[in-house]
């Protein structure tokens, strides 16, 4: 990647995708500039840990870059699209990782036919493994793409949807970290019940999740096909497969992943008034 890539926003998402850019040599840290709105101890932060450009000028992140993500909060979206617009011209590509607001908004509010792509990653690329969904804009067309998924492949794992689609992304991967920390802590929990220490109990716990997802992975083979080759008819796996039918442990999950992709649904609507 040649380019320069500017950055608005630097909290954790920005900072994770800044670690996972530099680290895979996708760009060298002179060619990725950040900005935010007030924070200057966080930018001084990310210079030198990164080695990074910063500025407090939007007109500097947009004459030096013809790419930008765009990491705020939802709340301050529209000000800052209000802020950017003189700035932002058809040679730029905006990728936005900002939840609940669609492309649509930011190109009416940009005035333009900019090209803009929207992402939705989760928590895990601190540690390059999201799990990222792209969407393309109205004027997006298959270089904005090409950016965008090689970006975020930097951290991850990336597929392209919709973005009607989006909304169920964000019930599924992206809550679903928090989904698994929660089984986790049953887990956890679980094992201290029957009689281990909670350190060596948050252990197996943490690696039995890590190492299940590694087969899944690596395997090819799908879950319901991974489970029936370790769950033995009278067998201990059996028994608590059985516990969790009956306490309705997959009705809970979907409807927890349809829950949230409801009021993605909500929030994209508030949002974007």
């Amino acid at each position: 990647m040649e380019a320069r890539l500017g950055i608005i926003g630097a909290g954790a998402m920005a900072e994770a995708l800044i670690a996972g850019i530099l680290s895979c040599g996708l760009l060298e840290p002179e060619n990725v500039y950040v900005i935010n709105r007030k924070n200057n101890e966080r930018l001084k932060f990310l210079k030198e840990t990164y080695g990074v450009n910063t500025t407090r000028q939007y007109s500097d992140i947009f004459s030096y870059c013809d790419n930008i993500i765009i990491a705020v909060k939802p709340k301050d979206m529209a000000e800052l699209l209000a802020s950017i617009r003189e700035y932002v011209d058809e040679k730029h590509i905006i990728i936005s990782v900002v939840a609940g607001i669609s492309t649509s908004y930011i190109e009416s509010r940009l005035e333009k036919k900019v090209r803009v792509v929207r992402a939705m990653p989760n928590t895990s690329c601190q540690v390059k493994a999201s799990a990222t969904a792209i969407a393309k804009g109205s004027y997006a067309d298959e270089h904005s793409m090409g950016l965008a998924r090689e970006l975020f492949s930097s951290v991850g794992k990336v597929v392209v949807v919709e973005e009607k689609a989006l909304d169920a992304v964000t019930g599924l991967s992206g809550s679903g970290p928090a989904y698994v920390y929660l089984m986790l802590e049953a887990l956890t929990e679980a094992g201290i019940s029957a009689g281990l220490g909670r350190e060596i109990s948050e252990q197996l716990a943490i690696q039995t999740v890590f190492g299940a997802a590694k087969m899944a992975l690596e395997s090819g083979e799908a879950p319901v096909h991974l489970r029936r080759k370790v769950t033995s008819p009278g067998g201990t796996t059996m028994e608590g497969i059985k516990t969790l039918q009956q306490m309705g442990f997959t009705a809970s999950i979907v409807e927890a992943v349809r829950n949230a992709a409801e009021r993605s649904k909500q929030l994209l609507i508030e949002n974007c008034k």
